[in-house]
């Protein structure tokens, strides 16, 4: 696909790259960068290999795209949260339950069908995964950005590359020994035995994870979590690594509710049939305006519930303001 541009006296000096970023907001100044070193842009006929080159006024711009695949998904008519949306992005909150994007097996019921129903443009960067800048578990609840072009999915992306997204989770854990603030670096890899897990190991990816203890019970931690990197499964990992697995987590604390003394609490935690973590707070950039912005979603009712009954029944031991 071909875009022809005509520069206006109001644009002459300035440069190839950054004129087309301007002209064409829904694309980068890096991704035109790269068109123009690839080839892709001519300027009064001839190519232009230079992003630093200036244009004047009354030059013509040719610039070739590639021909974007169309979303490998097929729309679906499923319910979406969706908390925020403007012109370049949406926050939606992802239910439990509900798996990012298909994957092996997994064709259809995912919230990229989902999204490729509501919203009548998405960023194609990824064919399968139309709009996806970051991911949840399945059986994870919470907020994520989408992006609906490729500009803002660029620089999003970039945010959460640099680590300038604060991304804060809620969860509660077995086990009561954790100091009330902490931090858990520890390299995250592929498990060298269980291909489809993940697991601290010192080939892994660094990691980073720091938490505050909400409230401590007798068998039972409630913690606000931070991630300061995204490897797979990490939070998960790393609690479990300190042997304080995520309630609900059938693969890294497998047994562990077989081991509760309280039958009560066992039979709630049996009925809950999911993770009990919940992405609560997401903050960025807009991509475009470059504000600052601050999304918040309170825990689920079955967390909440869940949560309630333990007070309840397990007793609060201590409480951190």
């Amino acid at each position: 696909m071909r875009q022809h541009l005509v520069v206006a006296e109001t644009d002459t000096g300035i440069r190839l790259d950054r004129f087309l970023a301007q002209n064409l907001p829904d694309y980068s100044r890096t991704y035109f960068s790269r068109r123009i070193e690839g080839g892709d842009v001519a300027v009064n006929g001839r190519i232009e290999l230079r992003c630093r080159q200036a244009v004047q006024a009354g030059d013509r711009v040719d610039v070739d795209f590639p021909v974007i695949q169309p979303a490998a998904v097929r729309p679906e008519e499923l319910p979406l949260d969706i908390l925020f949306e403007d012109d370049w992005l949406a926050v939606v909150v992802k239910p439990a339950g509900l798996a990012v994007h298909p994957g092996a097996g997994r064709k259809s019921g995912t919230l990229a069908n989902a999204l490729a129903h509501h919203f009548n443009r998405l960023s194609r960067r990824d064919p399968q995964r139309p709009g996806i800048v970051h991911r949840l578990d399945r059986d994870t609840s919470g907020l994520l950005v989408i992006a609906k072009s490729e500009r803002a999915h660029h620089r999003l992306a970039r945010q959460f590359q640099q680590r300038l997204v604060e991304k804060y989770y809620l969860a509660l854990a077995y086990g009561s020994g954790l100091q009330a603030h902490g931090r858990i670096e520890a390299p995250i890899g592929r498990h060298p035995v269980h291909r489809t897990r993940m697991a601290v190991i010192r080939s892994g990816r660094p990691a980073l994870t720091q938490y505050d203890v909400l409230e401590r019970f007798h068998g039972f931690i409630y913690l606000r979590i931070s991630l300061k990197t995204g490897r797979t499964h990490q939070i998960r990992v790393h609690l479990s690594h300190l042997n304080h697995p995520v309630v609900g987590d059938a693969v890294y604390g497998k047994g562990r509710l077989q081991t509760l003394p309280n039958k009560q609490i066992q039979a709630c935690l049996q009925q809950l049939n999911r993770l009990f973590l919940h992405a609560t707070l997401l903050e960025f950039s807009h991509p475009v305006t470059g504000q600052r912005m601050r999304f918040e979603s309170p825990l689920p009712q079955d967390l909440e519930g869940t949560l309630n009954f333990v007070r309840k029944h397990d007793l609060t031991i201590d409480m951190i303001k």
